[in-house]
């Protein structure tokens, strides 16, 4: 199996809070992976230090072979850059909570930021690859409409997109559609549902477990900073070993 994404004993802290604590998950490339988990869990800190937007205290995470935010040296464990930390993150695209577009851009131009000025990509490269990721997540005609315009769906849409755009290996999405209206949420879960039957390695912090049924390839569960329960999807929601687990599980289907 090709693992894309592997993490060792992670732990972090908030000064006397244990946010993570010694969480370990491997990914296969290709592989959809949910994680679920009560609010105040550690699910979206395990994203964020994936992506190095937290740094870890404790542990290890590889991403494609390399290890997230340090360099080895012989024995010898060195801190990357902020540059060096830009680099390995453009291979990692991320869909927050809250969308996080840049309300001063259009949709269009959302997408093709990072491709451009990230990337290099001539502008005219980014225009058409920007469109053609508009068109797969079915906003072709909202290129030219700023956030302010779109729905919160539209807008978590244009999000996903623009992940896209950075022509990443892997996208962690964190709760992508709880800031969302109910009738809006089928929308977004169906763009993600394309992504992963096209081969994208994802890891989804989710409450739809229906989603995660139907797609994930694993599902874990976290509770206070540690994994309690993980395994094939089918088995962890339809047959949990872990009382907890169940429980959290009765309780989001009630």
């Amino acid at each position: 199996m090709d693992i894309l994404v592997k993490a060792i004993d992670v732990s972090k802290n908030f000064g006397p809070f244990k946010a993570l604590d010694q969480v370990s998950m491997e990914v296969a490339r290709g592989e959809v992976a949910c994680i679920i988990g009560p609010s105040g869990s550690g699910k979206s800190t395990f994203l964020r230090c994936i992506n190095l937007l937290e740094r870890m205290d404790g542990g290890a995470i590889w991403v494609n072979d390399a290890l997230m935010g340090y360099r080895r040296d012989g024995n010898n464990l060195h801190e990357l850059s902020d540059a060096e930390i830009s680099r390995q993150r453009r291979r990692i695209g991320m869909v927050f909570q809250r969308f996080n577009l840049f309300p001063h851009k259009t949709a269009l131009e959302n997408i093709m930021e990072g491709p451009v000025q990230v990337l290099g990509e001539p502008a005219d490269q980014a225009r058409e690859h920007a469109l053609s990721l508009l068109a797969r997540v079915g906003l072709a005609d909202k290129a030219n409409h700023y956030p302010v315009e779109l729905s919160g769906g539209q807008q978590q849409r244009v999000a996903i997109a623009r992940a896209m755009g950075m022509r990443p290996d892997l996208i962690l999405f964190d709760e992508p559609t709880s800031a969302l209206d109910p009738e809006l949420v089928s929308e977004v879960l169906d763009v993600m549902k394309d992504l992963a039957a096209s081969g994208m390695t994802m890891i989804v912090v989710t409450h739809e477990l229906g989603f995660a049924r139907n797609v994930a390839n694993t599902v874990t569960f976290m509770e206070a900073g540690k994994v309690v329960e993980t395994g094939p999807a089918s088995e962890v929601l339809s047959a949990p070993k872990s009382p907890r687990t169940a429980e959290f599980i009765r309780a989001v289907h009630s």
